[in-house]
């Protein structure tokens, strides 16, 4: 009686190829792949994640930018009324000092016509001179004179303080300017003290 012989049957590779693989070789099934591995629905969750964040990081750069935009128009509307306010109170400052040296400017005009009368040159030439600088500075601030005899009274301009003749010129003019008045560029500082004609 011959001997069987132990041990594993030697089987033919071409029969079964998996078992003649490493264990670590072999390949699993396809319905043994995890869904992490060959299943598409993690590979679809992290892009679509992915896109959430995106589009909520895209909200915040958008909120933050209106944010700053509205807080640089702030900051620009309040420099323009902050340079308004400075340019209109340094206008104003210009016009109230013009107005308190009027009646400055009135004495030196006095005091220039009494020099004419005197034989003193010395004290002829200085009034005139001091009254020369202190018109200068006057055209240099835009200040001028209400100079208007002869013409229409307009109450805007002129207080009528005197009535005059119906010889002095024609009805409703100004025909005596009894203390001059001075405008600031299109603003009144002092009006003129005039004598009119009734109409």
């Amino acid at each position: 009686m011959s001997k069987k012989r132990k041990g594993r049957v030697k089987m033919n590779p071409e029969e079964n190829p998996q078992e003649m693989m490493p264990e670590e070789e072999k390949q699993p099934a396809e319905d043994e792949i995890p869904e992490t591995e060959a299943g598409e629905p993690e590979e679809e969750a992290a892009p679509e994640k992915e896109k959430t964040e995106l589009e909520a990081a895209e909200e915040k750069v958008a909120e933050y930018l209106a944010m700053a935009q509205r807080v640089q128009a702030d900051f620009e509307n309040f420099r323009r009324r902050n340079e308004s306010v400075r340019s209109d109170s340094f206008a104003e400052g210009k016009r109230d000092v013009a107005a308190a040296m009027l009646p400055v400017l009135d004495n030196l005009e006095r005091a220039a016509a009494a020099a004419e009368k005197s034989p003193d040159e010395a004290l002829k030439n200085g009034v005139n001179l001091v009254l020369k600088q202190m018109n200068d500075v006057y055209q240099k601030l835009s200040v001028t004179p209400i100079n208007r005899l002869g013409e229409k009274f307009d109450p805007n301009l002129e207080n009528a303080v005197l009535q005059g003749t119906e010889d002095e010129g024609e009805p409703g003019t100004v025909c005596q300017v009894l203390q001059k008045g001075y405008m600031m560029g299109d603003r009144v500082l002092r009006h003129a003290m005039v004598k009119v004609v009734p109409e």
